[in-house]
């Protein structure tokens, strides 16, 4: 799918963006400063449970790991059988484990240090960084970025990592290769940052519940991928929503305030 077809694909959903910046919805903003309050008490609480189980999940992983070494390269049937069972168990225990410790790097975006930063230069470094892997699998990765946007107040690092999860996610749409755009303009108070690919696009079915968190259609999937991406825009202030045409392609569009940025770290909030 050509960048030119995709883009006139997805160009009917840009007013509704525009216009959902320019009119503000203040009732829609002290919703929102409501809810996320209750989503940190939440937070917190889930942290603390993460904690309690963390613990003693990893005795469990141990002592599988010490049964395993028992048991050795045996031979014997019974052994065998036992041996799958523990490294069954033992897989699953990691997985567990995984989605523990993904669950929990969300919980700690509770507050995060903000920075004046070049949105520009934060996309440039990640370009350079995924591009070797993107060519790897026939995606052809695109810049499309506005010299004139303003420095913002970001933590660069955390926007990276968001940002390398959204390319993966598109790698993954695109097996048979594709484009990958990335891009950068303002509209009014706001600055945009949007990551588009060609790929397969996204059901309809499942449009509305890919920030869900554990919610995945890809095997294998934690489904913490796209919330930690939404915490972590959220809590440098942002906003981010996501358009797509199945057969078409994807469009993810990161909304970030222009604000006056000064010398000094500020903090954000989720």
């Amino acid at each position: 799918m050509a960048t030119s077809d995709l883009k006139m694909r997805l160009a009917d959903e840009l007013p509704m963006t525009e216009t959902m910046i320019s009119d503000g919805h203040p009732g829609r903003v002290q919703e929102v400063d409501s809810l996320r309050r209750q989503l940190h008490e939440i937070a917190q609480m889930a942290g603390a449970l993460v904690h309690e189980i963390r613990n003693p999940l990893s005795t469990m992983i141990l002592n599988l790991d010490l049964i395993r070494e028992d048991i050795g390269a045996s031979t014997d049937p019974r052994d065998c059988r036992i041996a799958k069972k523990v490294d069954r168990v033992r897989q699953e225990s990691l997985r567990l484990q995984d989605l523990l410790e993904a669950f929990l790097g969300i919980v700690r975006l509770e507050q995060i240090a903000l920075e004046p930063t070049d949105l520009n230069a934060v996309v440039e470094d990640l370009c350079d960084f995924f591009e070797p892997q993107a060519a790897s699998t026939q995606v052809v990765l695109r810049r499309h970025l506005d010299p004139s946007i303003p420095v913002l107040q970001l933590n660069p690092e955390l926007l990276k990592q968001a940002l390398l999860n959204l390319c993966l996610n598109a790698q993954q749409a695109m097996p048979d290769g594709g484009e990958l755009i990335l891009g950068t303009r303002q509209i009014q108070d706001q600055v945009l940052l949007e990551v588009t690919d060609t790929g397969k696009g996204i059901a309809p079915r499942d449009l509305s519940r890919v920030f869900e968190p554990f919610y995945s259609t890809r095997k294998g999937g934690t489904g913490l991928g796209l919330p930690t991406c939404r915490h972590i825009v959220e809590a440098q202030g942002g906003s981010i929503s996501v358009h797509s045409t199945t057969g078409v392609g994807t469009r993810f569009v990161l909304c970030f305030p222009v604000i006056d940025c000064c010398s000094e770290p500020t903090r954000g909030r989720a």
